[in-house]
């Protein structure tokens, strides 16, 4: 069995007064708290890789994960915002990734959305929302290739 951490970004810079590229919209203080918070619960069984949207937000969020794991942060446009067109390719990225082990990533709102629906449709029951807060996650359970179990991970206290 391998474990999936489908985690939706921390607390970033408010998207409205940003003036930057949205990809480079950072995390805010909050965010920076939520990102420690991640990387603490994270320790005591860490994954063996570090998958990210290519937005610095979602870099940011998994950066203290990737310092205390000593795993380098792999990035890919399947995980962008916006890529909700290419569900089915996160969901096919995330079942290839747990044939080698346990795997934490981080990615947006509206691919956390099209993630959970995908196993949802699988016949998994949720115990959570679909449409999940900033620094919430989903922990999908696979096994032989079909998520088995999925776990929501309220949002770090505040």
């Amino acid at each position: 069995m391998s474990l999936i951490h489908v985690i939706r970004h921390a607390k970033a810079k408010n998207r409205v007064e940003w003036a930057e590229p949205d990809d480079l919209r950072p995390l805010t203080k909050r965010g920076r708290r939520e990102a420690n918070a991640i990387a603490e619960r994270l320790s005591d069984e860490p994954p063996a890789r570090l998958l990210s949207s290519p937005y610095l937000r979602c870099i940011q969020t998994l950066e203290p994960l990737a310092v205390a794991t000593d795993l380098p942060i792999e990035t890919t446009d399947v995980l962008a915002e916006g890529a909700v067109a290419y569900g089915a390719d996160a969901v096919d990225l995330l079942l290839r990734l747990a044939r080698s082990g346990s795997v934490a990533c981080c990615t947006h709102g509206d691919v956390v959305f099209e993630i959970a629906d995908a196993v949802a449709s699988s016949g998994v029951p949720l115990d959570g929302p679909r449409d999940v807060p900033v620094a919430s996650a989903w922990v999908l359970e696979v096994e032989a290739g079909r998520f088995v179990r999925a776990r929501f991970v309220e949002q770090p206290p505040r």
